[in-house]
């Protein structure tokens, strides 16, 4: 790196571009994809890359990594491998909490080093609320530590974990803009960090196998999420109690010639959950459904309730089910939670703007968003990340909708395995993929993608199923922040970051400043998302390490690290956002647990890497 290196008008708009990502990564006026869109762009209008290189994030070998690993995600869940790792969990540990909760940290820990964390949190979301129920043990003392889990697990190995993915591409911008004479960094192989990963998987069960009862102390109980009926749970936790009655309109009741809708916001109505007129009879009837002489209602409510708005509006009570005895049979259908993950196209938006009955056939019955419970007025509420949802519905419905990923299921409802016949085939392709990563020479994105194909035309997954595994703001996100990193490097702004840092560290040990280096990573990434921060700081390590005479590939793999190192803000990071809601923790709670395992996870990441490197 130049001495004295002086600020130049195209690092000047390089920080500026840093500065509104922070920015808008922070207020979240801006959707983080556009965010990114908006960055690329900008890139491009002030020529700080050449436009040939511009979009080269695209086709780079961290995109298509990451695609193929979600793709293969997908099948390994698709085949059943996820619920034989409950009932594995269930017969090793007895029921016995600290085991159970060992185990399931164990678990998810190692398979978060070859599935990406975000998914592999929302597919073990279910599995965990499965193994609640049938425990005893509160959801919340096991959630919240299988998040953790799966951070500390999630370095393990470079194809899990998006910012270790990107490593690879940041570290070759960096060699084409190496100083004179400097020697080129080389790329990090598939495996080469699994004995640090190994460290700090090791190292967090540790922790949360001790202290996880300390720093959550027991609460109410309000998270046993059972299949079928589950009066007691969502009456104490939601105020949804009471029963099933039909309400059959007569020719002077006023509902006549009135809407769903209207009904649902006349004073003191029941939920109504189903409609027969004539012959058809269906749940979750859309709100602008018509309610004729000689409809049936399905309606869920306080007997005296009910009783009492049936004589206001002229209707015939019948608390013994003749319509919809079949539509309400705990089997088919039933009252489930699911939660709003980041990545939902649900967000920002309005109840009644989904129009989730006449699209989804589903009924919601109350949100649930940390210390606030909405049950009237539903419609008008704006959908953030993290909402828990009641809803009713068929559970075929319930299944069908969940296939999008805009919701992921808590409650434990009744399902078929989907493809347990090809559970060898995902798993056999799963291992190949590993296998040509490991051993032969092929670039880490072709091995990745021999795995995802080989489970296509084994009929593990079909086309539509794989794109709808991809997690496609993630991969955009990803694809449009990478020039950002390389008009860092190509500008010199990450060498002239690095000359400022150094006149006030240069006379530290080189431990001292890579532990400067990680604690402003892992605060940039409790509030921008990690690959913001690994794009941001892996250019500015790099020439840390230039200048100061340490190991470049260290300092960036440092930086890598830090960035999961993200226990403190839960909207920090989409793994634990998926289950704030359904474990009803609060800010607190996180702070409890997160503070000192952030400060553990520092400690035995800076030890491991030194004594590896």
């Amino acid at each position: 790196m130049d001495a004295g290196l002086t600020l130049t008008t195209n690092m000047m708009l390089v920080f500026g571009l840093l500065g509104f990502t922070v920015l808008m990564l922070v207020l979240e006026w801006i959707r983080a994809d556009l965010v990114a869109l908006l960055v690329i762009v900008a890139v491009g209008v002030t020529r700080l890359l050449p436009i040939e290189q511009l979009f080269q994030g695209f086709a780079g070998n961290a995109v298509m990594s990451l695609i193929a690993v979600m793709i293969m995600g997908a099948g390994l869940d698709r085949t059943g491998v996820l619920g034989k790792a409950a009932a594995f969990i269930l017969r090793m540990a007895g029921g016995v909490e600290a085991r159970v909760s060992f185990y399931v940290n164990a678990l998810v820990g190692s398979l978060s080093s070859v599935i990406q964390s975000q998914a592999l949190s929302a597919l073990f979301l279910p599995v965990v609320s499965r193994v609640s129920a049938r425990t005893g043990i509160p959801l919340r003392r096991l959630l919240l530590p299988m998040a953790c889990a799966i951070l500390c697990g999630t370095n393990t190995t470079m194809i899990s974990n998006s910012p270790l993915i990107l490593l690879n591409d940041l570290i070759s911008s960096a060699n084409r803009n190496l100083p004179p004479g400097a020697q080129t960094i080389e790329p990090f192989e598939l495996f080469a960090i699994t004995p640090i990963g190994i460290a700090l998987l090791l190292a967090g069960l540790a922790f949360l196998a001790l202290f996880t009862r300390r720093l959550l102390p027991d609460v109410e109980d309000r998270q046993k999420v059972t299949p079928g009926r589950t009066e007691t749970y969502f009456a104490e936790t939601y105020g949804i109690d009471g029963e099933v009655a039909e309400l059959t309109v007569t020719a002077d009741s006023p509902l006549v010639g009135m809407s769903i809708g209207e009904v649902e916001q006349l004073h003191r109505a029941p939920l109504i959950l189903a409609l027969k007129t004539g012959n058809e009879a269906r749940l979750a009837p859309p709100g602008d459904q018509m309610i004729w002489v000689g409809s049936v209602l399905g309606v869920l409510g306080k007997r005296e309730a009910i009783g009492e708005f049936a004589n206001t509006q002229l209707c015939n009570v019948q608390t013994r089910l003749r319509n919809f005895a079949d539509l309400f049979n705990p089997t088919r259908a039933g009252i489930s939670e699911v939660v709003v993950p980041p990545n939902s196209r649900w967000i920002k938006k309005s109840i009644g703007e989904l129009r989730l009955r006449k699209t989804y056939g589903i009924s919601v019955l109350a949100v649930n968003r940390g210390d606030q419970v909405f049950r009237e007025d539903l419609r008008g509420v704006e959908l953030r990340a993290g909402d828990t949802l009641v809803l009713h519905s068929i559970w075929r419905d319930l299944a069908q909708t969940a296939q999008s990923k805009d919701i992921v299921v808590v409650t434990d409802f009744p399902k078929e395995e989907q493809r347990p016949s090809t559970i060898w085939h995902a798993v056999g392709f799963f291992g190949l993929a590993l296998g040509l990563g490991l051993f032969t020479n092929l670039p880490l994105a072709v091995a990745m993608l021999i795995g995802a194909v080989g489970m296509l035309l084994t009929g593990v997954l079909d086309m539509d199923e794989a794109y709808g595994a991809i997690n496609w703001k993630t991969i955009f996100t990803l694809a449009c922040l990478i020039p950002l990193g390389w008009a860092m490097d190509s500008t010199g702004a990450a060498a002239w970051i690095a000359q400022e840092v150094l006149r006030y560290l240069g006379s530290w040990p080189q431990w001292g400043v890579q532990t400067v280096v990680a604690v402003i990573t892992l605060l940039l990434a409790q509030v921008v998302s990690n690959v913001g921060a690994a794009v941001m700081m892996v250019p500015m390590a790099i020439n840390v390490a230039l200048a100061s005479g340490g190991n470049p590939a260290v300092y960036a793999l440092v930086v890598a690290l830090s960035t999961s190192n993200v226990f403190i803000i839960p909207s920090a990071n989409p793994v634990m956002m998926i289950i704030v809601g359904a474990g009803g923790y609060t800010s607190r709670d996180f702070l409890r647990l997160g503070i000192p395992l952030t400060l553990v996870m520092l400690v035995v990441m800076l030890v491991a890497v030194n004594l590896l490197f």
